[in-house]
Formats: structure tokens, sequence, C-alpha cells
């Protein structure tokens, strides 16, 4: 690394996107993951659809003892 850096021709915010939509990564445990991957191939639905519908699930007990 060098001991200092030139930022007098740097731009500020140059790549900043007020609406930009981060898709984070969830990662599971191989026993979930396995559990999921069967469940999605017997109802015949993608992975993130099934993960997604336990989520909203689980949101929805959630929010009703709050």
């Amino acid at each position: 690394m060098k001991r200092e850096y030139d930022f007098s021709k740097g731009q500020r915010g140059k790549f900043y996107r007020p609406n930009a939509r981060l898709n984070l990564p969830v990662y599971l445990d191989p026993d979930v993951a396995q559990f999921i991957k069967k469940f999605a191939k017997k109802k015949n639905l993608d992975t993130q659809t099934v993960i997604n519908d336990l989520l909203r699930k689980n949101m929805e007990m959630v929010r009703s003892l709050i």
C-alpha cells in the first residue's frame, strides 16, 4: 500500500445509485437445503419460491405475536 493516495481528481458519489437493489445471498445449512430441494421438486416449484413462502408464513406468525 502507498503511504498516501491522491483523490484530488475523484468524484464524490460517482457510483452512488439511490435506487439500487441488493440481492443478499442466503446460505442454507446442507440439511435444510436438501429438504427444500426435495420439497420443491415434489411440489414442482423452484427453491426460491418455497423459501420465500416459508419465510412469509413465519413473518405472519411473528407479526401476530407482536
